[in-house]
């Protein structure tokens, strides 16, 4: 699995003119599933994304989770983090599940984050649909995680 988290200010996410899915301050997660993965890498996404201390302190210093800050998190499925533009310009998606899996895995990641962490709120896309997004960032603060440790 992939993961381009950011740290925000607020987040939402427009299905046919209509929000579906909005948070105050948190994370947004775009969040891509690949061909290999399976539930070991929901649960390592999950856990990470959740302690990652990417939040400022009282010192300023990025010392606190989304936990630590009641923040919220909104996901949003995005099967082009497997896009491969090595070569051509057209870029290849063959990294990325197939859609059965995709939709099963980034489901999975979604109920994980809801039964281990209820305290927060947990807001997310519609899988396979046109979405609009609106974020503001704050930092900003952009991190990238791959289950599989490639970067």
């Amino acid at each position: 699995m992939r993961a381009v988290v950011q740290r925000v200010q607020m987040g939402s996410v427009e299905v046919d003119g209509r929000c579906i899915g909005a948070i105050k301050k948190g994370l947004f997660v775009l969040l891509g599933v690949g061909k290999e993965d399976d539930i070991k890498d929901v649960e390592y996404m999950c856990e990470k994304i959740v302690n990652l201390r990417i939040f400022e302190d009282k010192e300023g210093k990025m010392n606190l989770s989304l936990l630590d800050v009641g923040g919220e998190i909104l996901v949003v499925s995005q099967f082009t983090l497997y896009g491969d533009c090595k070569r051509g310009r057209r870029p290849s998606f063959t990294g990325a599940a197939d859609i059965k899996t995709g939709e099963k895995l980034y489901e999975d990641f979604i109920e994980m984050l809801k039964t281990r962490y209820p305290m927060l709120n947990v807001q997310t896309g519609k899988y396979r649909a046109h979405m609009r997004i609106t974020s503001i960032n704050d930092g900003p603060v952009t991190i990238l995680i791959d289950s599989k440790k490639q970067f």
